[in-house]
């Protein structure tokens, strides 16, 4: 028989996880080739070059992997796509953030020489990210590893903008843009975040063009846009303004006139029902200086600073603009009020700048044609969303979507394929880059200075990484991919352009599944952020407790629920359920040690062996089903609860006295619960499982398993009957545990033999010793009824008596349990008195009453209990 000896007696992920991945590796474990079996593909989501993982990239890569490693061990053909992604505003501000300590910035540098240190800097940290990954246990196949600026990607990218220009969905245009002072750049409407800002709400007067016109009196959040208003816009439908729709009024400070237009955009129950326009700098401005021809005059520029049209403003930032401004109304008398006033203020989700809304020649991506057949596919279930509710999400945006503004005034990324020639100037949109002017053959031609969005790469990225748009073998193999798991911040800046990309491009949907987990919070609920020393970092974490434990507890977390809490203290739950499988391991070994097929297992099963294989089918039941759902959580809780208290505290227990006997149907069938326990572990931590795999010679890897089925069983009633011993046990613990019974006194136990089915009553006879070692009882007796002084359990199946009057001093066991009553029902008198209290009912938290009322749920139940214990000793 094989010694322990291999197993330390704690385990050290240390010792294990590099070994073992790199054992993979030398495998090829993760490559995936063209084959006849079913293709199972997933392309992660790649991280952004512009620093190490977080918690969030732990959770979604284990709940990946996992999907992975199970559609592994069922035989499919798996690919796992890795790479990872330019992030082109990220990246700038990441660099150009180092740049300012040197007073430097990326103008000083030149284009050349920025995008040197950008490439530097990808080489840099996409080493470190695979490294990440490789560490998390993820088995992606390394030699198809992409990025969304190589060659392969940017034929894809430079392919789908031709496409789509061809086909008229690209086109120039002049158009408000969410423009970034600090980033320097355009950026959509996905890139913005919202921030509530108490300001002023300021009431203006416009003159009218002469002394005996009243005039009108606008109210406006952004007084320092004046100086670019065209026209004063009222509801054709206030009544207050019908006469003066058509008139002129001056345009303060400027001295212009303008006219008073009539537009349904107004809202006339905001300030005073009249409202400036000025079509350079608002979107709805935009639109009603478009249906009334008005003037665009654009007095902020690109730096947030007040423009020649500014007249004596011109050269000041914004927000001094502001202060003069006012200061000259106030001066002019034509301020006429202030009042306190909250607006949402729109700022850079990158680096929280106030975004400028300007008049910008930007290019454009027409979406309402491309968003319906989007619409379609999820309204059909061709694309489902898990949970559900995101469906919803994704549809209402998509049904609301506007024109995707794709250039980006940066440098690192995807050139926007355009040549302009300074000849003739005609626009030149080509797959490769044009050596003259096709309509004039000047030599002289410009290319576009901007950069595509970011997001245009990587929604052709299901694709693109499989050779897109050639018609390679991976590509027509491997594609569609299977699913997505992504977080919710993405829905719309990737999700949903990526299904559109997609049946526009390839004429199929990217995936038929997308799984959106949950958002992983700090201790404290909010958002985890590195800049605030708020959250964890997983490379600690694998390095303190290994990989295994931090992905089962993240797994164990991810409920599907829009968040959870995280942080350091809860990864002790996987790491002492990884000890656990290891002692139970270290107990196994010297038995089943190189054990390979158990045949005929089904002869002299005992009802023990029956009901833990019964067990086992059910959890291999439960966690096929909890895996088809997307259930990753019940998943990691159905395997912990299984070998925890299943199999480690009720099966090795009843096994310790066969085991030592090397009794062969029980090593039969510990051997196989025991390999194929592991095989469905093994998704949700793959190297103890494999190390164990290893160690015990169960073969060369666990990767060359398949995975479990039901273990054939005849038809009994063993589930049932061993789950009454388990209820008999536990009912004797639960008493000791309540009658403070020394754990060292033996008890007896009587069993009702009219309340006891007579089957219970054989097999409990037969299973005396797993009664006697478990719970403590010296013997068991039949009687007709209750005797004195006993405490008694019962259950729809049996009846039992444990005797008191020996074991415990019963008048002192009586007084202590009559003090704990009167406690209890006094503090249970002030718990009442405060719930019935209307203040309190009134004024307390909905939390602090909630407490309140689980407090006297729990105080009840022991309450009820120890006037029942009570009553036993009378």
């Amino acid at each position: 028989m094989a010694e322990s000896a291999g197993f330390n007696k704690v385990y050290n992920p240390k010792d294990v996880e590099k070994r073992i991945y790199a054992f993979w590796e030398e495998n090829r474990y993760y490559h995936a080739v063209i084959s006849r079996k079913k293709k199972f593909t997933i392309a992660i989501p790649p991280p952004n070059i512009t620093g190490s993982l977080h918690i969030g990239h732990a959770l979604n890569n284990t709940l990946q992997d996992i999907l992975i490693r199970k559609k592994k061990l069922e035989g499919f053909e798996v690919l796992w796509i890795p790479g990872t992604d330019h992030a082109s505003i990220g990246t700038h501000n990441q660099i150009e953030k180092e740049l300012r300590k040197e007073g430097k910035t990326r103008f000083d540098l030149g284009r050349e020489k920025f995008l040197a240190l950008c490439w530097k800097w990808k080489e840099q940290y996409e080493k470190k990210i695979i490294s990440q990954l490789k560490a998390l246990g993820c088995l992606c196949d390394w030699e198809r590893l992409r990025f969304t600026l190589d060659e392969v990607c940017s034929k894809a990218v430079r392919e789908a903008f031709v496409r789509y220009y061809e086909d008229g969905l690209i086109y120039r245009d002049y158009r408000i843009i969410n423009w970034c002072p600090r980033c320097h750049t355009a950026i959509s409407d996905l890139e913005v975040k919202t921030k509530e800002l108490k300001s002023q709400l300021w009431y203006i007067k416009y003159p009218g063009l002469h002394s005996s016109d009243k005039g009108v009196v606008v109210a406006t959040t952004r007084p320092e846009t004046m100086l670019g208003d065209t026209a004063v816009a009222v509801n054709p439908d206030d009544f207050r303004y019908k006469g003066l729709v058509g008139e002129k009024v001056i345009l303060p400070l400027m001295k212009r006139e303008i006219p008073i237009i009539a537009d349904s955009l107004v809202d006339k129950d905001f300030g005073t029902g009249a409202v400036k326009v000025t079509p350079a700098h608002d979107p709805v401005d935009f639109e009603i200086g478009k249906r009334h021809n008005l003037p665009f005059i654009k007095v902020i520029d690109e730096d947030a600073k007040i423009t020649k049209e500014g007249g004596r403003y011109a050269g000041l930032s914004r927000e001094l603009a502001r202060e003069e401004v006012l200061k000259d109304l106030r001066n002019e008398g034509l301020l006429i009020k202030e009042e306190e006033y909250s607006l949402p203020l729109k700022v850079c989700a990158r680096c929280e700048t106030a975004i400028e809304p300007l008049l910008s020649l930007q290019w454009f991506l027409r979406m309402k044609g491309l968003a319906q057949p989007a619409i379609k596919v999820v309204k059909e279930k061709k694309v489902r969303f898990f949970p559900e509710r995101w469906g919803k999400v994704y549809l209402d945006w998509m049904e609301n979507i506007k024109d995707w503004c794709l250039s980006r005034q940066l440098w690192w990324g995807h050139r926007i394929p355009v040549f302009y020639c300074e000849e003739c100037g005609e626009i030149l949109v080509t797959r490769t880059d044009p050596k003259e002017c096709s309509r004039c053959q000047s030599k002289r031609l410009k290319p576009d200075e901007d950069i595509l969005d970011t997001w245009f790469s990587s929604a052709l990225w299901p694709f693109s990484t499989l050779g897109w748009p050639e018609k390679t073998e991976d590509f027509l193999f491997f594609y569609p991919t299977d699913i997505l798991i992504t977080d919710p911040d993405i829905i719309f800046l990737w999700v949903a352009r990526m299904v559109f990309s997609s049946l526009y491009l390839t004429k199929e949907i990217p995936f038929h599944t997308v799984y959106i987990h949950s958002t992983v919070l700090a201790q404290s609920g909010e958002r985890m952020s590195r800049s605030k020393g708020i959250g964890v970092d997983p490379q600690i974490l694998i390095e303190r407790y290994g990989s295994d434990a931090l992905r089962f507890t993240l797994t164990y977390l991810e409920t599907g629920s829009q968040s959870f809490r995280f942080w350091e203290e809860r990864v002790i739950l996987g790491r002492n359920f990884a000890n656990k499988i290891w002692n139970a391991a270290r107990l196994l070994y010297p038995y089943l040690f190189q054990r390979r097929g158990e045949e005929g297992l089904k002869e002299g099963l005992t009802p023990i062996d029956e009901w833990i294989i019964q067990e086992f089918n059910k959890l291999l039941n439960d966690v096929n089903l909890y895996l088809t759902q997307y259930n990753f959580s019940s998943y990691a809780a159905s395997l912990y609860e299984f070998f925890w208290h299943t199999f480690c505290d009720w099966y090795l227990e009843f096994a310790k006295k066969r085991l030592a006997e090397k009794d062969e149907v029980c090593l039969k069938t510990l051997s196989l619960v025991f390999k194929n326990y592991l095989k469905i572990l093994h998704p949700v931590m793959p190297f103890i499982t494999e190390e164990i795999w290893q160690k015990f010679q169960f073969g060369k890897s666990i990767l060359e398993e398949r995975w479990p089925e039901e273990i054939p069983l005849p038809f009994g009633k063993a589930r049932e009957l061993v789950y009454s011993l388990l209820d008999l046990i536990k009912g004797v613990r639960t008493i000791r545990s309540e009658m403070k019974i020394n754990p060292k006194v033996s008890l007896t136990l009587l069993l009702n033999s009219s309340l006891t089915k007579k089957e219970l009553i054989q097999f409990f006879q037969e299973n005396i010793g797993h009664i006697r070692n478990l719970g403590g009882v010296k013997e068991l007796s039949l009687v007709a009824e209750r005797p004195p002084q006993s405490s008694s359990y019962s259950t729809r199946e049996f009846e039992f008596y444990l005797p008191l009057g020996e074991v415990i001093d019963v008048e002192k066991e009586k007084k202590r349990m009559e003090k704990e009553i009167a406690l209890l029902k006094n503090e249970l008198a002030k718990i009442s008195a405060r719930l019935a209290d209307e203040n309190f009912r009134n004024k307390a938290k909905p939390e602090v009453k909630e407490k309140e009322e689980k407090r006297k749920e729990a105080l009840t139940e022991k309450l009820q209990r120890l006037e029942r214990n009570l009553s036993y000793l009378q």
